[in-house]
């Protein structure tokens, strides 16, 4: 998924990079003002190295690309969509400058694909999921799965879109569309596994962690002491 230097025109990239910081900004506010607390911010620190690391194992998918599990529909089901743009920002942000994973001139590209793209394409998603489901705390790892399997092709096809209108790398654009939405279509599948995985094991552990999760935690019952005879 990650988009190399060279492969888009520099209108293409430059206008990605605009759309990508116009999101990343409103996310540093909205973040900070509703979803960042004393016992998020911790949450979000693991999140964003769940994330590099998850991202650091690629294989190739033909024509030139190669895929990754994403991550961030998991990371805006646990810390909220805003906080996960800027996971997802300073992970790509890092990979760029420091393991030339993802080119530099593409950075805005990337951060729009996986930051802004996936992030809330999958949040939406699994909030609509959310909706319709029972309202308990076993509903969320599944609705966070639905997430993360939409999030990943939506990423893909966004992607091919943006090289039908920019690409200038020599490579045919229908082997293109077939491999990313293709390939991307199992990975969505394993990153659904996995999110469900993980965010059951959370919602299990501190369900009050989860940003998804607020709202469907039972009240808890507080019950008058008995006075002693």
């Amino acid at each position: 998924m990650h988009v190399p230097d060279g492969f888009l025109d520099a209108p293409t990239s430059v206008a990605t990079m605009v759309a990508a910081g116009g999101v990343v900004a409103a996310s540093l506010v909205r973040a900070s003002r509703h979803e960042l607390d004393e016992r998020t911010a911790p949450l979000a620190g693991l999140v964003a190295v769940f994330v590099f690391a998850a991202q650091m194992v690629n294989f190739p998918v033909g024509a030139g690309t190669s895929g990754h599990l994403i991550g961030a529909s998991l990371a805006a089901v646990l810390v909220g969509p805003a906080t996960a743009t800027l996971c997802l920002t300073v992970v790509l942000s890092v990979q760029a400058f420091l393991f030339a994973d993802g080119g530099v001139t593409a950075l805005g590209t990337n951060v729009l694909l996986m930051g802004v793209i996936a992030v809330w394409v999958g949040y939406g998603v699994a909030r609509a999921v959310l909706a319709v489901l029972p309202r308990r705390m076993s509903s969320v790892p599944l609705a966070a799965a639905a997430g993360s399997f939409v999030s990943v092709p939506a990423a893909a096809l966004v992607f091919t879109g943006l090289f039908a209108a920019g690409g200038v790398a020599p490579i045919p654009l229908g082997p293109l569309v077939a491999a990313m939405v293709g390939w991307h279509l199992l990975i969505g599948v394993g990153e659904a596994l996995i999110t469900f995985l993980a965010v059951s094991s959370i919602v299990a552990a501190r369900p009050d962690l989860v940003h998804a999760a607020r709202g469907r935690m039972p009240a808890l019952q507080l019950r008058t002491p008995e006075p002693v005879a």
